[in-house]
């Protein structure tokens, strides 16, 4: 069965049921050596933009959760929430990717974009293993390989047909919730914002990174 889609999460149809989507690219995200489970943290507070001209995942599953955060700059007021929906794949490979964080510099006055670009071209590609993606925002236009929809989200990695990695780690994963997994997901024209990113391994060719204070240095 194959699946096509096109569209962004809104969360008040998210809170519903989940529209079969799934996260297309990541950012440079933490690298855990033997590719376990993804790594608990709390979130910057930023949300960061990512687009990619194309990815090719094995193993996908999605499932909702939460991101926390901190509502200070001290770091010891923490409680911030963020609703995401939690896209892992077992492997990736993705091209044309682009990451853009804006960041508001006070001491200077001063909007400051950081950029990131990586897998220029099909022999060059980015390539993750164990990849989780905390998304809040997608569009793509998105082909999916035997999908199942209405999966409990414990089981997308070890019932019949399971798709995808572990859950990730930590409180912000409901086991029993709503989840969807495919045997693989092919996503083109893919613009997203997300909270986070882990990954086993991630390998970004052709790695470039330009700081500015122009803002055509957003992906997207």
């Amino acid at each position: 069965m194959e699946s096509q889609v096109r569209g962004g999460t809104r969360w008040k149809r998210f809170a519903v049921v989940m529209v079969p989507s799934v996260a297309a690219a990541a950012c440079v995200g933490v690298g855990l050596a033997q590719g376990a489970l993804a790594a608990s943290f709390s979130v910057s507070g930023q949300e960061f933009k990512v687009s990619a001209g194309h990815l090719e995942g094995q193993g996908f599953a999605q499932y909702g959760g939460i991101d926390s955060g901190y509502t200070s700059t001290d770091g010891k007021n923490k409680g911030a929430i963020h609703p995401v929906a939690i896209s892992s794949f077992r492997t990736a490979q993705i091209t044309n990717m682009c990451q853009s964080v804006k960041t508001e510099i006070p001491l200077i006055g001063k909007t400051v974009y950081l950029r990131l670009d990586a897998g220029p071209d099909a022999d060059h590609k980015v390539e993750a293993e164990n990849l989780y993606i905390d998304v809040a925002q997608l569009d793509a236009d998105a082909t999916f390989k035997n999908i199942d929809i209405g999966v409990a989200a414990q089981d997308t990695a070890k019932s019949k047909g399971g798709r995808g990695p572990e859950l990730k780690s930590g409180d912000n994963v409901l086991p029993g919730g709503f989840a969807q997994q495919a045997e693989s997901a092919d996503l083109t024209k893919v613009e997203q914002t997300a909270w986070a990113t882990t990954a086993g391994t991630f390998k970004l060719s052709g790695l470039k990174m330009r700081l500015g204070t122009n803002s055509t240095m957003e992906c997207f």
